[in-house]
């Protein structure tokens, strides 16, 4: 043990025990059974892929997810990106990320096939300020070092999303509707393939709508990751 753990030591943010962030008993309430949808409609997909009826030429190809938002879910990705801002807790979420998700065989599929990009969903510059990090690019950087495919800011994020609590998915489409830019209208992403990196999908409008511009600007395959799924 470290001299920061002695002073500061690690505890589990669900009950409280010294050691870990997620201690071996609340572990066992962490859920791998991600709902497979297609975004575009919110219904049952095959192996987490759009829909062929639903798909148009600038909608998502598919999004994967590794964990179920479940009460123990929602309280470790909560203090991952709100007070008291346990970044540390990094490890344990790419970690449970990454086991999850390499286990999906239309995911291995397809990380077998060519070089991805590794794109995080930008925070507004607001709340950027506020927390001092933006978690999906945390999340979409380690990923980047267990998969070994680059990770890039890729989209700016052009203005303040209202909260998302009790509001429709039409009232979510509309609120992140041109939501995104490139932030670099000079470079190139024609053909390339695509992992958009969010902590949390619930209607899958930021995913849809951040996809949309990016294969507007020419990418090739777009496919969501996030660590849950609600």
């Amino acid at each position: 043990m470290g001299f920061i753990d002695l002073v500061f030591p690690k505890k589990c943010v669900i009950c409280k025990k010294r050691g870990s962030y997620l201690c071996e008993r609340c572990f066992i309430f962490i859920s791998f059974d991600a709902k497979s949808l297609c975004l575009a409609c919110n219904n049952p997909s095959f192996n987490n892929l759009t829909h062929p009826r639903c798909k148009r030429k600038f909608t998502i190809d598919g999004c994967f997810s590794a964990l179920s938002y479940n009460k123990t879910a929602q309280k470790l990705i909560s203090n991952f990106k709100g007070k008291p801002y346990l970044t540390d807790l990094k490890v344990v979420l790419t970690d449970l990320f990454y086991e999850s998700i390499i286990q999906n065989e239309q995911f291995a599929k397809l990380i077998v096939n060519g070089s991805w990009l590794i794109v995080p969903i930008p925070l507004s510059s607001s709340k950027l300020r506020k927390r001092g990090y933006n978690q999906a690019e945390i999340l979409a950087k380690e990923l980047s070092k267990k998969f070994n495919f680059p990770a890039q800011n890729l989209l700016e994020r052009t203005k303040e999303p209202k909260t998302k609590i009790k509001s429709t998915k039409l009232q979510r489409k509309l609120n992140v509707k041109d939501a995104f830019v490139l932030k670099n209208s000079q470079l190139s992403i024609v053909n390339k393939s695509i992992f958009l990196v969010d902590d949390v999908v619930i209607t899958g409008s930021t995913l849809l709508e951040a996809a949309r511009v990016l294969k507007k600007a020419g990418a090739g395959k777009v496919f969501g990751l996030t660590l849950a799924r609600g």
